[in-house]
């Protein structure tokens, strides 16, 4: 199925336009990317290990994301990557956006989500993820140096957030 984004200008203002998935968006055209991370009661991230055909980083860890799409919100795009990526409804738990950045051709936020949740509850996307764990700060930062964890650049900043 075709996915349609929002276009989103230099500023982060919507457009009114929208545009296709997999084709290129013009020069000073946007799309809005989320990440978010989800941190149990015993304040683990919940990571997982993108598909071996996905493109870019194969068979890497990582945290849930992806592309909001039309007519999506920031909030409503996490929420739905959670739920599509591991099966857990986070409308009910805490949440926040902790950064907002721009790199090349789109807008990111990065989501903090509070759960209540445990590894079994969760249910992997086939064709997206393969595994999951649960990880201290230290943990990720050591699968960043390993080359194990996705070329995120802002994962030092947010480890001094959380």
């Amino acid at each position: 199925m075709a996915e349609l984004w929002d276009v989103y200008d230099k500023d982060r203002n919507k457009t009114g336009r929208t545009h296709l998935r997999g084709t290129p968006l013009a020069a000073g055209e946007y799309h809005l990317v989320i990440h978010v991370w989800v941190r149990d009661k015993q304040g683990r991230l919940l990571l997982t290990r993108r598909a071996p055909d996905k493109y870019p980083f194969p068979n890497c860890w990582e945290c849930t994301g992806g592309s909001a799409l039309a007519g999506e919100t920031s909030e409503m795009a996490a929420l739905r990557e959670t739920r599509e990526e591991t099966g857990i409804d986070h409308t009910a738990s805490r949440r926040q956006c902790l950064i907002s950045y721009t790199r090349g051709d789109w807008h990111g936020d990065i989501w903090l989500f509070d759960a209540d949740f445990t590894a079994a509850e969760v249910r992997l996307q086939e064709g997206e993820t393969t595994d999951l764990r649960l990880c201290t700060k230290d943990e990720v930062l050591s699968l960043c140096k390993s080359g194990e964890f996705c070329g995120y650049d802002y994962i030092e900043k947010l480890m001094q957030i959380l």
